[in-house]
């Protein structure tokens, strides 16, 4: 075992090298023995206050140190770029590929035999998976759990009811001092997001995919068994060193399409495609957009939470986790599928049960036939656009508008609200150049809001299209990731106000009503409006980035580099 140890190409050698790898971590107070041939497990560490999802994690790495050294090996942990979604500006997003080479490097350059990644918000999941699957060393994923439910005015809330509230506050019916109360009540405890966001979402995804051990995904942040499951990671993954069980053991063409089927039955963030997309570049397994819809045509919503249902994460723990939603889905998965405890899939979730009915419900009577997503093609998105259609009215399925245009954010921040605005509820709200380049990052601004004007008419839902993104937690008519996004002038560059677009989601087509010729003429006269960057991080991103399609991966980024490094640094 020693002498297959990643760790004893830094700490088993003789002479100069080996006395500097290993004397100045001894001043850290490390006994010699700790060198000699234990496996050394990296802690992949995003806490950061200023990441409030993750600002528990100090404590929660020390319970996976307390389960990597009762199992035999040497705990070390070091942090990473934290990606806090509620704060950075312009977008967490632009930085995700950046987060995911710093997690690559950190993991390659260091004497690492297995990783454990401790995840929260967002974008650290997807970031964090993305890196250590380009270098494909022994894995597990520890998610730092949701929020308790919130309580506001005698109701539960969440994260969802945010654009509710800016609704109501926006029409009158809210006064700014009961929104900055809800404030706190909302965001009561240490976590992620208490709905079926992007963060739960991306949590029940590494459970699905079989990279975390069962019941990882729903546990909430302040139940002591999130601590329990940590403890129990940190042992597990010393095991899978010795068994030298790697992320490409796991991650197979079968693990993703149960990852799917999954997120279709609990009506999971459409951020979910873009980030499985990435990751499955990282692994080499082939997936396209065309798969979502067709693995999740078939999957009805299994689970009633926000934003497509009533209820929170902390519900969905009790009612029996996401084990006890995937045996419901028992027949549409591979139960065959390796995960990261050595069991199959379904020799993980065969004895789990479901304690209500009202949270998961059974795959023959279901909260709704509508979930996952739907793909969309056609005229105005060459290369896709996605919709939620558990998160969508019914009524505007199918649905012919014209075209209100937002040529950018602050064209639609300056005339979203102005009287004199065009707009009526058959209307169609266009926003462009939000994408991966146009921003840049892909901001999740596509749930844009209700004109002011139909607030006050009582409209609380319209066909919405841009070529960004939507929060998890947002909910409507929204089409989204529109590609090739507008900062490249294809044909959804050119939208103008008052052209006439088609959205029917059974024939999954989005259409723009303008001519072929008219198009071209347009697109021959075309100019790009976004501001493109000369230096830095931000410049190579939009050099860089591909679309949204495939994932926003880096184009250079794509597959790993391995873990293999031949040459010494003194």
């Amino acid at each position: 075992m020693k002498d297959n140890l990643r760790s004893q190409g830094w700490f088993g050698k003789a002479g100069k090298d080996g006395f500097i790898y290993r004397a100045w971590m001894k001043n850290q107070g490390i006994p010699d023995y700790e060198f000699r041939g234990k496996p050394v497990i990296g802690i992949c560490n995003t806490w950061s206050e200023l990441t409030p999802c993750n600002a528990h994690f100090r404590e929660l790495a020390e319970s996976v140190k307390r389960g990597i050294s009762e199992a035999g090996g040497f705990p070390v942990e070091f942090p990473v770029m934290s990606l806090g979604e509620t704060l950075i500006k312009p977008t967490a997003m632009l930085y995700r590929n950046l987060a995911s080479m710093d997690v690559e490097e950190s993991i390659r350059a260091n004497p690492i035999d297995g990783v454990v990644l401790l995840c929260g918000c967002d974008k650290t999941t997807p970031s964090l998976v993305m890196g250590a699957c380009s270098v494909n060393i022994p894995t597990i994923v520890v998610s730092g759990g949701p929020m308790l439910t919130g309580k506001f005015q005698g109701r539960d809330i969440g994260t969802s009811d945010v654009w509710r509230f800016n609704d109501a506050v926006r029409s009158g019916e809210m006064l700014q001092e009961e929104l900055t109360v809800a404030e706190a009540c909302m965001c009561r405890s240490r976590g992620h997001c208490a709905v079926m966001g992007t963060a739960s979402t991306m949590a029940c995804m590494v459970e699905s995919l079989g990279l975390s051990l069962p019941d990882n995904a729903a546990i909430p942040a302040a139940d002591s068994r999130r601590k329990v499951i940590a403890q129990l990671s940190g042992s597990r993954i010393v095991e899978m060193v010795q068994q030298n069980i790697r992320l490409s053991d796991i991650l197979t063409r079968k693990a993703f399409e149960n990852a799917i089927r999954v997120n279709a039955a609990i009506g999971g963030s459409t951020n979910f495609i873009i980030h499985l997309l990435a990751i499955a570049g990282r692994i080499g397994v082939p997936l396209s957009l065309e798969d979502f819809d067709v693995l999740s045509a078939n999957v009805p919503l299994l689970v009633n939470l926000q934003p497509s249902g009533n209820f929170f994460m902390e519900d969905l723990y009790y009612a029996g986790g996401l084990p006890a939603v995937m045996k419901e889905l028992d027949s549409l998965l591979h139960g065959d599928c390796i995960t990261v405890n050595g069991k199959t899939q379904r020799e993980n979730y065969l004895k789990a049960a479901c304690y209500n009915r009202d949270v998961i419900s059974t795959i023959n009577a279901p909260i709704s036939a509508l979930s996952g997503v739907a793909v969309l093609r056609g005229n105005l998105c060459e290369n896709g656009a996605v919709i939620k259609p558990s998160a969508a009215s019914l009524k505007l399925m199918t649905h012919t508008g014209k075209a209100v245009v937002f040529e950018d954010i602050e064209d639609y921040k300056n005339r979203i609200d102005d009287p004199d605005l065009e707009v009526d509820e058959n209307s169609i709200l266009v926003l462009k150049n939000v994408g991966p380049i146009g921003y840049p990052g892909m901001p999740e601004v596509g749930n844009m809001a209700i004109p002011k004007k139909l607030l006050a008419k009582g409209v609380h839902d319209m066909v919405r299209i841009s070529d960004g993104r939507m929060s998890g937690t947002g909910f409507g008519t929204v089409v989204l990731h529109a590609s090739p996004e507008a900062a490249l002038g294809g044909n959804f560059a050119v939208v103008k106000d008052g052209d006439i677009i088609s959205l029917d989601l059974g024939k999954r087509s989005l259409t723009l009503m303008v001519s072929d010729e008219e198009l071209a003429y347009r697109k021959k006269h075309w100019k790009p409006r976004h501001k493109q960057y000369d230096r830095g991080y931000v410049y190579l991103y939009q050099q860089q980035v591909e679309q949204a399609h495939v994932g926003a991966d880096m184009k250079y980024l794509r597959g790993g580099s391995g873990s293999e490094v031949t040459r010494d640094s003194h």
